[in-house]
């Protein structure tokens, strides 16, 4: 499934990561450079096991397993949030 963010939500890069703005509620969302990574890996067309490799990528000391755990995490709560739709 690949995902989008929501029309109605803006993203901005931060030196630590990203900021989304749900400009409906008003409400700011922080992300750490791990969710950041992962949603950045979404929004380009990647699927879960995708974003997990990109995560071992970028942290080598993270076991694979791991890296499916917190993608797959990131991403449940990124479409709980409804900051993010399927395409």
């Amino acid at each position: 499934m690949t995902l989008t963010l929501r029309p109605d939500v803006c993203a901005t890069d931060t030196p630590d990561g990203m900021v989304l703005l749900d400009e409906v509620t008003g409400r700011y969302w922080q992300l750490n450079r791990t969710a950041a990574l992962v949603l950045r890996s979404l929004l380009d067309g990647a699927e879960p096991p995708d974003t997990a490799r990109a995560l071992r990528e970028a942290y080598p000391r993270l076991t694979a397993e791991r890296a499916g755990t917190d993608s797959a995490a990131i991403t449940d709560q990124l479409l709980a949030a409804r900051l993010v739709v399927p395409r």
